[in-house]
């Protein structure tokens, strides 16, 4: 997820949204606090469903190109070269030895843990606790579905993967697992034992988390993401420099092709279906369609939430992790995409990324699957029409 920490602010004074009249109790950690969001002004009437629709449409399919280019980068070719999983499996690029390799795989997972407990979690609770209720719910990573809690044990769950060395919860033989296993059966099972503690913890905080952000079960959570990254920054790291190049290739190739590359090709095909029922509800916009259009939302948010754990190499160095996943959102700026009557125009950017490009960064807040998110939700259902 490619956080936009501007946008925050910008979603209370753009939708006009207001708290629930009790947000001075607060009742943390013990107990849960809600907050209601006004969301009446922004329902699909017959005077806007045109230009939603096609707004859904516009992003729906840059999603799936988004999706295609990045399968493409690593099972077929990379910037006019070699097919990008070639290239890592063969010790190319930035990664000069399989020691390098198989540490770009930790690190992606210390990435990911320390992002969902410090910042997925962790920054909505901070706002909380500062009795900043509103900006709190703002903070949350897809709380217009409802679907945080799947999202971030899905995160974990990419750990797992890599780690695995498979998508199936078992242990490949050639998986960082199972090598750790076999020279170190203590590290194995704590490292181990606290995937297993982050996604469960995970799976117990109250639901829906944005109505329930100040419940006792997040620290829990948090706490359990905090100790996860501690067991991979310290000991798993120090155990791969112990060993060497030899030992350790064959993690590399197993884990390219047996968790990036089926998590990519997924990735592909299930934004391309989610593409065919977006442009069914241009076509027909009805309350059946949007709920077949926001159920396969569901489907494709799976293979990209597991791959946070490998937010290297072309996802980041083309933009897509931006591009597909930017949040939180700039809702007055979807707004005025949706007046201007340029809708692809304005989604859309090229030439060589720069992560560092204020007009890229400006497209990318108005599209991906946030953005259709909030086409295709509301209160953490499907729109209806």
């Amino acid at each position: 997820m490619k956080k936009n920490i501007f946008a925050v602010g910008l979603l209370a004074l753009s939708l006009g949204f207001t708290a629930c009249d009790n947000e001075d109790e607060k009742e943390f950690p013990e107990g849960t606090s809600e907050v209601s969001i006004d969301e009446q002004d922004i329902e699909v009437t017959s005077a806007n469903v045109n230009t939603w629709t096609q707004y859904a449409v516009a992003v729906a399919n840059l999603l799936a190109k988004d999706a295609s280019d990045l399968n493409s980068a690593w099972s077929e070719a990379y910037k006019g070269g070699e097919a990008y999983a070639q290239t890592f499996k063969s010790f190319g690029g930035e990664y000069k030895s399989a020691s390098a390799c198989v540490q770009q795989i930790v690190d992606g997972c210390i990435d990911i843990a320390g992002e969902v407990g410090t910042s997925k979690i962790g920054e909505p609770r901070d706002l909380w606790e500062h009795a900043k209720y509103t900006e709190a719910v703002y903070a949350v990573e897809s709380w217009y579905s409802w679907h945080s809690i799947d999202d971030y044990s899905n995160n974990i769950q990419s750990i797992r993967n890599a780690f695995n060395g498979t998508r199936n919860n078992a242990e490949a033989t050639h998986s960082l697992a199972s090598f750790v296993k076999a020279k170190d059966a203590a590290l194995y099972g704590t490292v181990k034992g606290r995937i297993d503690a982050a996604y469960n913890a995970i799976k117990s905080m109250a639901a829906p988390f944005r109505s329930h952000i100040g419940n006792a079960s997040v620290t829990v959570a948090q706490q359990a993401c905090a100790d996860l990254v501690e067991i991979l920054e310290k000991d798993l790291t120090a155990f791969i420099s112990n060993h060497s190049d030899d030992e350790l290739g064959l993690i590399v190739e197993n884990y390219v092709d047996q968790v990036v590359l089926p998590t990519y090709a997924d990735l592909e095909s299930k934004t391309a279906n989610l593409k065919e029922a977006v442009v069914a509800l241009r076509n027909n916009p009805s309350s059946s369609t949007f709920k077949r259009a926001a159920n396969l939302w569901i489907d494709a948010r799976e293979p990209w939430e597991t791959s946070e754990a490998f937010l290297f190499g072309p996802v980041a160095d083309l933009g897509l992790d931006p591009n597909m996943d930017s949040w939180p959102l700039d809702v007055d700026a979807i707004e005025e995409v949706m007046k201007s009557g340029r809708i692809e125009s304005l989604i859309k950017w090229e030439g060589d990324y720069d992560e560092e490009d204020a007009k890229i960064e400006a497209v990318q807040n108005v599209r991906g699957f946030h953005t259709l998110e909030f086409l295709l939700f509301r209160n953490g259902k499907a729109r209806t029409y």
